[in-house]
């Protein structure tokens, strides 16, 4: 394996992949390591060196000086070695040392090699083998790949690690039965058709918002699991396109969704000064309007939120009008909201959306009653 060709694979692999250069380096080492071993029936004494200015492969042998003399390896020597037995209890025991002259050496033998040894200590020599570089370049392919993939998938998982719950923006590059395959740039997410907006035409080669709502790595690599569906998606789009958002001006307290149908949105202001309504609903419905196209025509009700429950409770049961609302229970969160008869369908909604996405959005149980209801149930309303 010539040494400025695998030095020059290295700089491409570091410059195309981002992978850091020691990692290339230690893996492929490991690799060598293992190969020569397989190859050339080494035992384990075995030490690979890459040259990291040329990339020269060197191999070492090396051997551990056991013994002051070439007598003490024919009398036997014994030395302690921990063990561990079934209840998990550690114990010493003498364990006969065998020497063998592959990997050991004797302090007098390695003193004529490098004076001054100490026991303990190893000695190398150099055992490249004139033909190692092809057998390197067929054993060691398939690991060093390995470990270009682990460090890509963690690189990749680091960066999207913390992008979890963030919005991004993709070309959709792939699409089977069940899913859409988002391209991220160094990543590509995973769209199921399921998390698409009802009714809405993905098209291949287009570039699209999504909402990143689980990031995974997996031994088969990382998994970016993507949404449109998801309420988080409609949060981030508030604040791609509210400055105020954005910018802490207007808060945004919670969100219901019913995806492709309608969404519920509670935002307020901590400044007396700010309409948060209006500002989310921009010049003649500007801002609301991208959100909306973006959400392929969904109904979006921009909620102001109170920190006095029956008055959100009041206003998330928008568009219904003059309603009577009762805190049943404080600690159960449940609530009763009394209704004219002109206003029912309008705060239950179309098979019950209205009044779902409102409870979701308060967090309240909410039991909706038209006054007759009421009376029945013998609960008296004052009007």
């Amino acid at each position: 394996m010539d040494g400025k060709a695998f030095k020059k694979a290295v700089e491409t692999l570091v410059k195309e992949k981002g992978i850091d250069e020691e990692y290339i380096y230690e893996a492929m080492e490991l690799a060598l390591t293992s190969a020569y071993k397989k190859n050339y029936h080494s035992l384990s004494n075995v030490r690979v060196d890459i040259n990291r200015e040329n990339g020269d492969i060197h191999i070492y042998s090396f051997k551990t000086v056991v013994f002051d003399d070439e007598w003490e390896k024919e009398e036997g020597k014994y030395e302690l070695e921990t063990f561990t037995d079934e209840d998990g209890n550690e114990y010493e025991e003498e364990v006969e040392f065998v020497y063998d002259d592959r990997i050991h050496i004797t302090l007098k033998d390695a003193e004529k090699i490098v004076p001054g040894i100490k026991i303990g200590e190893t000695i190398e020599e150099e055992v490249t083998p004139k033909d190692f570089g092809r057998v390197a370049a067929s054993t060691a392919k398939q690991v060093v790949v390995q470990k270009i993939r682990e460090a890509e998938r963690n690189l990749i998982n680091e960066e999207f690690a913390d992008k979890q719950d963030e919005m991004a923006t993709g070309l959709v590059a792939m699409e089977d039965v069940r899913n859409y395959y988002i391209d991220l740039g160094r990543a590509q997410g995973i769209l199921p058709k399921s998390e698409i907006i009802p009714g809405e035409e993905i098209k291949m080669g287009s570039t699209i918002k999504v909402y990143i709502c689980k990031v995974d790595n997996n031994s088969k690599g990382p998994l970016i699991l993507l949404s449109r569906t998801h309420f988080g998606f409609v949060k981030r789009l508030f604040e791609l396109e509210i400055p105020e958002i954005n910018e802490g001006i207007i808060l945004v307290h919670s969100v219901a969704r019913d995806a492709g149908n309608r969404t519920k949105i509670a935002v307020y202001s901590e400044n007396p000064s700010v309409d948060p309504v209006g500002a989310c609903i921009g010049e003649r419905g500007s801002r609301i309007n991208r959100i909306i196209d973006e959400l392929n025509g969904e109904k979006i009700d921009i909620i102001p939120y109170s920190n006095d429950d029956s008055k959100f409770i009041e206003n998330a049961l928008s568009p219904a009008k003059n309603l009577k609302v009762f805190i049943t229970d404080d600690k159960k969160k449940e609530a009763m909201v009394i209704v004219d008869n002109e206003n029912l369908s309008l705060a239950i909604g179309k098979k019950g959306f209205n009044v779902r996405l409102a409870a979701r959005l308060t967090r309240f149980k909410i039991d909706v009653k038209t006054y007759e209801q009421a009376t029945e149930a013998g609960i008296h309303i004052v009007e």
